[in-house]
């Protein structure tokens, strides 16, 4: 995408593959702040850009709050270091919660191997 280049409400949901619904929520949040002419919604580079790390953060399973914090840091004119350790601390929080996490789904299909065995053995 070239530095001139928006895109449209449109283009956005297809480009994220997210639903006009959870667009125009973020929006809502003011998580995104497009440009408006009339009804029309237009997403600049720095829009664009935010959303990747809106996506980036969903993906890594950080709520909607901790995401606009995060934001909030990326907006500054220059990361100090208290923001970078917030940074380091938000990571190894979910890192914990995406480990704990894991370890149950490992544990459920373990559990549910388990059953189908004895289930197929019993056949």
């Amino acid at each position: 995408m070239t530095l001139d280049k928006r895109l449209t409400f449109k283009e956005m949901c297809a480009e994220f593959d997210v639903t006009p619904r959870t667009l125009r929520y973020y929006e809502y949040i003011e998580l995104l702040s497009p440009e408006r002419d009339g009804r029309a919604r237009f997403y600049h580079p720095r829009e664009v850009a935010r959303m990747k790390l809106i996506m980036r953060g969903r993906k890594f399973g950080f709520s909607l709050e901790e995401i606009r914090q995060w934001l909030d840091m990326y907006n500054s004119d220059h990361q100090n270091r208290a923001q970078m350790e917030a940074v380091i601390e938000f990571a190894d929080k979910q890192m914990g919660e995406l480990q704990s996490r894991l370890q149950q789904i490992e544990e459920s299909i373990s559990e549910l191997q388990a059953l189908r065995d004895q289930v197929a053995k019993d056949l």
